[in-house]
Formats: structure tokens, C-alpha cells, sequence
């Protein structure tokens, strides 16, 4: 099940009181989130897909301003109809947001749950020992 960003982590329990795992919690910019191991499965689920990756790396690469369907379609030379069903599993997965602009709907990439995805694949790595990492915190500071 996916969550909203706010919402990483929370449950509720037999009482109805909110309880909150302590599987991953990473800070992003000045909240704390968790991801749980069912979360991280669903969003890598929803991007193990060649149009799926094409969509969410193109929204990635153009930032939180996001484009309008139409307009990913074109780029990336697919039908309309088709995207529609897959910007959807991406959106359920919680890798992208949609907002309604007039007629059109913009998707831009969740940029709270990619950090929590990355974070989450990297929480354990190497065994903490930081010097094993240098390539993967590479990536992180370029």
C-alpha cells in the first residue's frame, strides 16, 4: 500500500491509534520520514517497466514543475491512451504526483519518496563502513 509522503510509516492499530515503524527514517528537508520494506517493493514494482522508467526519468530530469501528460506522451512517442494507465501505477506507487491545471493534468516526480527509496537502498550499505561506499556517495555529491 502506498502512503502519502506525510504519511510514511504511519499505521494505525487494533485501537485506531496512529503507530509508526522504525524501518528507514531519513531527513528531508527538515521532516523526518520512514519507508517501509512494502512501500520501497511497490514503487521499484511500479518502475520495472521500460515506459515507466522512461516517464518517471523524464519527469525526474525536468524537475518539480512537471509536464503535462500530452506532453510526455509526445516526448516519449507513445500513445496517450496508453500512458494514461501507466502515469497511474506510478502515481498509486507514489513516485509521481498529479495536479489538475485547467483541463490538463501535470505529473511531476515525488521527489520526498525517490529520497526515500534511494535512502532505503542504501540505508545498510557496505556494512557501515563508509570507505567501502565511496563510488555510491559519489553519485550523491556530483
Amino acid at each position: 500500500m502506498c502512503l502519502l509522503a506525510s504519511q510514511f510509516g504511519k499505521r494505525r492499530n487494533n485501537l485506531g491509534l496512529i503507530q509508526q515503524s522504525r524501518l528507514v527514517k531519513f531527513r528531508y528537508f527538515g521532516q523526518y520520514r520512514n519507508m517501509k520494506q512494502t512501500d520501497a517493493i511497490e514503487a521499484l514494482a511500479a518502475l520495472a517497466q521500460p515506459t515507466r522508467i522512461s516517464a518517471f526519468r523524464l519527469l525526474v530530469r525536468v524537475g518539480p514543475e512537471g509536464l503535462p501528460a500530452l506532453e510526455i506522451s509526445r516526448q516519449l512517442g507513445t500513445k496517450p491512451s496508453t500512458l494514461s494507465g501507466h502515469l497511474s501505477i506510478l502515481k498509486r506507487a507514489g513516485v509521481l504526483v498529479a495536479t489538475r491545471h485547467q483541463r490538463e493534468i501535470h505529473y511531476a516526480a515525488n521527489l520526498a519518496t525517490v529520497n526515500a527509496l534511494v535512502q532505503f537502498l542504501i540505508a545498510d550499505c557496505c556494512g557501515g563502513k563508509i570507505e567501502n561506499c565511496t563510488e555510491i556517495l559519489s553519485l550523491l555529491d556530483g
